[in-house]
């Protein structure tokens, strides 16, 4: 299964990341509408959504992704807690190790913090990719809260010392939370 990561920019209105979920979540294709809380401007959300779907959206970014380790089935992410999501560039040879040593340090990563990895993404490559020779995943990971992200930073855990190992690949991460949207 393929998916498309919008990025889009709301108007002013309060009530905007409401609007865009409840409108949004009646199509069947669309997984999460997220609304920004750290990182992300105010008037940003985020659909996560099937690829192919028809839904007249306009974007700023949408990227088409893969999943890679997870999702495995076709779930939605949960409504609790905050979700990062954090965008990795790595260096375009090194797909396959990165995947491989996030799934080594999953399970004793979510074994140890209240959290749980929704899904690890390999975004369709640009021009832009094949010319830095650089490839960008997204891994989204679910929080209990901002607290929980902040005690999971823990240097010392099994899981870090993996995940050192695979900032060895990386380039660039960037990463941001948010909140998904309920669906009412």
């Amino acid at each position: 299964m393929e998916y498309e990561y919008y990025q889009l920019r709301l108007g002013r209105d309060r009530t905007a990341h409401k609007a865009l979920a409840a409108r949004l979540y009646q199509a069947s294709e669309v997984v999460a509408v997220f609304a920004p809380l750290l990182g992300f401007a105010s008037n940003e959300a985020l659909v996560l959504a099937k690829a192919g779907a028809a839904l007249d959206l306009d974007a700023h970014t949408v990227d088409r992704m893969t999943p890679t380790l997870r999702p495995t089935a076709d779930v939605r992410p949960e409504d609790k807690g905050i979700y990062v999501h954090n965008w990795f560039t790595i260096d375009g040879d090194a797909v396959d190790e990165f995947v491989r040593l996030s799934g080594e340090a999953w399970p004793a990563f979510e074994g140890r913090f209240d959290t749980k990895i929704y899904g690890l993404f390999l975004a369709a490559e640009t021009d832009a990719d094949r010319a830095d020779g650089a490839r960008r995943l997204l891994l989204m990971t679910n929080y209990r809260d901002l607290g929980e992200w902040q005690v999971s930073r823990d240097p010392t855990s099994e899981a870090m010392q993996v995940f050192l190992r695979r900032r060895e690949l990386t380039r660039v991460s960037l990463a941001r939370s948010c909140l998904v949207m309920p669906r009412d």
